[in-house]
């Protein structure tokens, strides 16, 4: 019988592949693809092998950086991870109804994971709702 666990982990294995291959890395042994994408993600090589053969998916750091460096929301590849069932991630994105949500708030829930282009679009609402402000 095969725990949840290893489902999840093996269902993640298999998207990460795809997606790996998909953005050109080259994942056979000689291919160098595996430390191509740990040096981009910032984790090493066997964290990588592990992720890619579903032996490790609940360490939410290194899927946070993985989430990063596919250029996912964190959330959703949690959810992919089966760290959080997709209930959970709907949960948490449901707004505040008692303020307002956040620039940054607002770049996480549209996917914008760089830190240069999310202090921009930061700067950006910032400036935008002053001018509001200033207008009334």
């Amino acid at each position: 019988m095969t725990s949840q666990t290893d489902s999840n982990g093996k269902a993640f294995a298999t998207w990460f592949h795809r997606e790996l291959t998909k953005r050109g890395y080259d994942l056979s042994k000689v291919g160098g693809g595996r430390a191509k994408f740990a040096a981009t993600a910032g984790v090493s090589a066997s964290t990588v092998g592990r992720l890619l053969r579903g032996e490790m998916t609940a360490d939410v750091r290194i899927l946070g950086q993985v989430a990063t460096a596919l250029g996912y929301p964190v959330g959703d590849v949690l959810v992919r991870a089966g760290v959080l069932s997709a209930d959970e991630l709907q949960a948490a994105r449901t707004p505040d109804r008692e303020r307002p949500m956040t620039p940054e708030e607002a770049a996480a829930e549209l996917g914008i994971v760089d830190p240069i282009d999310r202090d921009a679009f930061a700067a950006m609402v910032i400036a935008m709702q002053q001018r509001n402000q200033d207008r009334q």
